[in-house]
């Protein structure tokens, strides 16, 4: 019966060595074996691993990224515009042994406390050598990188990677709202009145130009309108001087109906003439007569042959001669 106790004392003992010498890393951990203070071992991948009892201890450290954001920033670029800022990073423990000696026991506390002062450091150099417009733009983007860049070359020295940096917020204060807002309305409209002086030259040129192109145009058109009429002029005088050479009388007697004709033509027309006036001759005078005797044979035995319009006139001019005599 004593050896009970016994056996439980060392089933006891061995599983409280066992507890002592055994240890598990899970996946989000890195562990470091120490031994009074010194690091022997460091265990990156998960899984059971041994230390020496009651005389190493494990320190764990996570390994998964970890976020840190900023206190609100007022940084003051080239153009001397002040800027409110809050910017965030994401960093996860890269060497651990480096980790330890640079922040010691404490920890991740210290860890992003110094982060914290890289960050802001940077930030304000980044910021404080461009224009306010690079920071509110799209080339805000290759400021963030650079400002990357910079803190994670300074957070090798603790162990640390520095995986990616961002601006939350670039806000100008409260005080330079408004005035802020007044010089950038003031400069669109300057630029829109800029634009619109461009336009009004840019239409006045070319209103200029149709109206030149236009005056061409028309010229070109009357001076071959011109050359046309005058050509045709030349035409129409060359046939009534053939008319007039090939039978000089009948050519006068069908200038003369015609004359009558636009001379009494209309329902209210009153001419005013002396009986002896020229404009009457081949109304009253025996030279119509001879004037059939100059047409060919066949036409004088045909009546019906003869000129319609000559005919006619002639017919017609004593009728209006007398109307216009009736009207006086």
């Amino acid at each position: 019966m004593m050896r009970v106790p016994f056996l439980i004392a060392i089933v006891l003992a061995l599983v409280f060595i066992a507890m002592n010498t055994f240890f598990t890393v899970d996946e989000r951990e890195r562990a470091m074996v120490l031994q009074f203070g010194q690091v022997k071992a460091v265990k990156n991948e998960p899984g059971l691993a041994v230390k020496i009892p009651f005389i190493q201890n494990v320190a764990y450290y996570d390994s998964r990224i970890q976020g840190l954001e900023t206190d609100r920033l007022e940084v003051t670029p080239l153009d001397e515009r002040r800027l409110i800022v809050d910017a965030f990073a994401r960093w996860r423990i890269a060497d651990v042994q480096q980790f330890r000696r640079a922040v010691g026991a404490g920890g991740m506390t210290a860890a992003t406390q110094r982060l914290q002062a890289i960050l802001t450091a940077n930030v304000r150099e980044a910021l404080g050598s461009v224009r306010s417009e690079t920071v509110l733009s799209a080339d805000r983007v290759g400021l963030m990188n650079r400002i990357r860049d910079e803190a994670r070359a300074e957070a090798v020295a603790l162990g640390v990677d520095v995986i990616d940096v961002r601006l939350k917020r670039a806000d100008l204060p409260e005080e330079n709202l408004q005035a802020t807002f007044e010089r950038m309305q003031a400069e669109r409209v300057r630029e829109a009145t800029d634009e619109r002086a461009r336009g009004q030259e840019a239409a006045q040129r070319t209103r200029a130009q149709a109206d030149r192109t236009a005056l061409e145009i028309v010229s070109e058109a009357d001076r071959d309108a011109n050359i046309v009429r005058g050509e045709a002029d030349a035409e129409r005088n060359r046939i009534l001087a053939e008319a007039y050479s090939a039978d000089q009388e009948f050519f006068a007697f069908m200038r003369s109906m015609d004359a009558y004709r636009n001379a009494l033509k209309g329902e209210n027309t009153t001419v005013v003439l002396g009986p002896d006036g020229e404009f009457f001759n081949y109304l009253d005078s025996p030279r119509v007569a001879p004037l059939r005797s100059t047409l060919p044979p066949e036409e004088e035995a045909d009546p019906a042959a003869a000129p319609p319009d000559a005919e006619s006139n002639a017919g017609d001019a004593p009728a209006e001669a007398a109307t216009a005599s009736s009207g006086n």
